[in-house]
């Protein structure tokens, strides 16, 4: 989780300063690429810890 919420400071940052300089709009593009892995990561963090194991008889 503490990986999860990294990845979401780091997209916030890199957001906020492509939107604000000009000129480093490519900054945007890379916090929007960077929030997008952040919600795959916790997908399938999600789907792996919900699973449960099955025990053979």
């Amino acid at each position: 989780m503490t990986f999860f919420l990294l990845l979401v400071i780091a997209a916030i940052v890199l957001g906020l300063i492509g939107a604000v300089v000009k000129g480093l709009f490519y900054l945007l593009i890379i916090g929007i690429v960077v929030f997008i892995a952040a919600l795959v990561y916790l997908v399938l963090h999600i789907r792996r810890s919900g699973r449960r194991q099955r025990t053979r008889r």
